[in-house]
């Protein structure tokens, strides 16, 4: 279990983020056409795994515009945007906005990723949702970097987690 906070009040999650070095876990989500995409999908690409409660909420808008921004410079690297938000919320923001170069991928059936990758709120207001992490995989579905943002309303640390991606 780890432990964030949420405009300073401590939450937790159901587990800690996979470690570094280790096999991405699989997953199982749907996209915003309803069909279901899984790790393999995206097998022989660099993976950004941008992780968040909603995309409803200014913090999370934001980090999709900025991985979407930055993921149109990345070469053989896929970023995933992903919550336990509806598909058609996923689609509505993204068509608003006009984001193309992000995956936006829906936890909302079974809620399996969020226990798998061990980020899910187990109390406080979120419970049930995604703890905003980013988790960046290798073109062999290796971890090579996580953040797990400590505190909620914050945004992650996207140069690191580029940074991962350009050494990788």
């Amino acid at each position: 279990m780890a432990t964030v906070t949420l405009k300073g009040n401590t939450i937790n999650t159901s587990g800690n983020l996979p470690e570094t070095g280790t096999k991405a876990p699989d997953f199982a989500l749907t996209a915003n056409d309803l069909s279901t995409k899984k790790l393999n999908d995206f097998a022989g690409s660099k993976v950004v795994l941008n992780i968040f409660p909603s995309v409803d909420t200014g913090t999370c808008a934001a980090s999709v515009r900025q991985f979407n921004k930055e993921a149109s410079t990345l070469e053989n690297t896929k970023v995933l945007c992903i919550s336990r938000d509806l598909p058609f919320a996923h689609a509505r923001f993204c068509g608003a906005e006009g984001l193309n170069d992000v995956v936006s991928l829906s936890d909302f059936k079974t809620g399996s990723f969020g226990k798998a990758y061990g980020l899910d709120f187990i109390d406080g207001p979120l419970e049930g949702l995604h703890s905003r992490s980013v988790v960046v995989l290798d073109e062999n579905a290796n971890v090579i970097y996580t953040e797990q943002v400590a505190e909620t309303v914050n945004e992650p640390n996207y140069k690191a987690a580029l940074e991962a991606l350009l050494n990788a």
